[in-house]
């Protein structure tokens, strides 16, 4: 019998490696946005994003994770739990688009983008796209497709790529020989917002098409024995999922409001937006570990040592995670250079960020609890409170610190979100997590990176030596504590 952990690591090295390489070649965005647009577009190119990202969340109604769920039960017919899962999913996208399209006029000028409709549509086409494939790739996730599922992802974010690069470095010129260019009627004629939401439109449109095969194997039909248990497991985790993604993005939409300068609020969104982008490298490992973790655990949990397994998983995964706190913190004046000149100024959050990420990641483990217990409910109690420190934080203090309150409110509510989420879990679902080695391995992350701020000014690749030995001496740290433990317990240790 294979061993799940190894299962578990193979997967979540495809989905990485594919994720990786797609993300590094899309990170070739930051340094075209922040040196060819000024701050304010790449704010609204963030402000969108933000909208994306929250009604996704809506339109999905938590059946990706709701099939899992139900496909894992032993004489269910797993192709209709996608099937009517899909077919409920693109019928509510599917209004969502034409209601959008409907209005679109309106809701430009109400945003103050007047002229502006067809970026409205743009979002609009994009979320009911990606809202209907979300269903097919959540199957090929659950049928341990990984190389197809990570190919399509990849080809996609190379498509947004090439069109990003075309639109901004190719086609201003080709549009002030052309004024009548059949693409004006779609983009602005010089480079602005409007060329980063397309591209992400055209990309949609682009994996539909990897997507037709995969497609085809559905049964177009709702089953009508499954659809309302499917969507009363599933809907609780959209209801709990929307505070968590405005956890999330709340902050952006929120810094039209209140930031510390009125007047600049979609310049210092930017410049957030680029900090936030270094950070993200974190966030990348933490959803590749989600994409292959999730079906497993499910799958897992049948087994007796279940529990034990969830508790390895989470010391392996704080570990690597810490490790990539120490690499890329005491490169971030190397790692920095990626983002423009004017937009550098945002590198002052990106350690608030990526500890943020460390303990969102956490999060995630601890509350596969009440999915394994099927306690879904208990999702819209944690996700609740961490909105509403997210809210508070940004309420009493964006008005002063601007986007530095935001990054200390995404700390502090994943902090409180993981703390309510423990303590229920200890209750209901109880697993064997050593807090105290996960707490002894974050410490001595941070310990590494405190004494880096310590050492004196060196020229650069002195300094780049020694860097890359302290951030080396924690695997080397963590190795002694698993020797050490073995031979004191003759048994592994993490």
């Amino acid at each position: 019998m294979a061993n799940p952990l190894k299962q578990l690591a193979g997967e979540t090295a495809i989905y990485g490696l594919s994720t990786i390489l797609a993300r590094i070649v899309n990170f070739l965005l930051v340094p075209l946005y922040t040196r060819v647009l000024v701050q304010s577009d790449y704010g609204v190119v963030t402000e969108f994003m933000a909208y994306i990202a929250i009604l996704q969340v809506v339109l999905v109604l938590g059946l990706e994770t709701g099939c899992f769920r139900f496909a894992s039960r032993e004489g269910v017919d797993k192709r209709s739990v996608f099937s009517t899962a899909f077919v409920i999913v693109g019928l509510l996208s599917l209004l969502f688009f034409i209601g959008i399209s409907i209005f679109a006029g309106d809701i430009a000028s109400g945003l103050g983008y007047e002229g502006f409709s067809n970026i409205i549509i743009y979002v609009a086409a994009i979320l009911a796209i990606d809202c209907s494939t979300s269903i097919i790739f959540a199957k090929l996730r659950y049928e341990h497709k990984a190389l197809r599922f990570a190919i399509i992802k990849t080809l996609k974010i190379f498509t947004e790529v090439g069109v990003n690069l075309i639109l901004y470095l190719v086609m201003p010129a080709r549009f002030a020989a052309n004024p009548n260019h059949w693409l004006l009627n779609f983009v602005s004629a010089t480079p602005d917002f409007t060329y980063a939401i397309f591209a992400i439109f055209i990309s949609c449109i682009f994996a539909v098409v990897m997507l037709l095969p995969d497609l085809m194997h559905l049964r177009l039909r709702i089953d009508r024995k499954l659809w309302k248990p499917l969507l009363a497991y599933s809907i609780p985790l959209m209801i709990a999922g929307l505070p968590g993604v405005m956890n999330d993005f709340l902050d952006r939409i929120l810094m039209r409001f209140l930031n510390a300068d009125p007047l600049t609020w979609r310049a210092d969104l930017g410049v957030y937006q680029a900090g936030v982008k270094i950070a993200v490298i974190m966030s990348l490992f933490i959803q590749m570990f989600r994409y292959a973790a999730e079906p497993f655990f499910f799958q897992k949990q049948r087994e007796s040592d279940s529990k034990k397994v969830y508790a390895d998983v989470m010391q392996w995964f704080v570990a690597f995670c810490m490790f990539g706190f120490l690499a890329i913190m005491l490169f971030m004046d190397e790692i920095g250079l990626i983002l423009g000149k004017d937009f550098r100024v945002g590198l002052s959050i990106a350690p608030i960020m990526l500890m943020a990420y460390v303990v969102l990641g956490m999060l995630f483990n601890v509350d596969m609890w009440y999915k394994l217990a099927g306690k879904t409910r208990y999702a819209i109690y944690v996700a609740l409170a961490g909105l509403a420190v997210t809210i508070a934080v940004n309420v009493i203090f964006m008005p002063i610190y601007s986007y530095h309150a935001a990054a200390w409110g995404h700390l502090a509510s994943y902090a409180v979100m993981l703390l309510i989420s423990t303590l229920l879990g200890r209750k209901h679902y109880y697993i064997p997590y050593r807090w105290g080695r996960i707490f002894l391995l974050i410490a001595i992350a941070l310990a590494i990176y405190a004494l880096s701020t310590l050492l004196p000014e060196m020229s650069l690749w002195p300094k780049l030596i020694v860097h890359a030995l302290l951030v080396l001496l924690y695997p080397a740290l963590i190795a002694a504590m698993v020797i050490f433990e073995r031979k004191k317990k003759n048994t592994p240790a993490i």
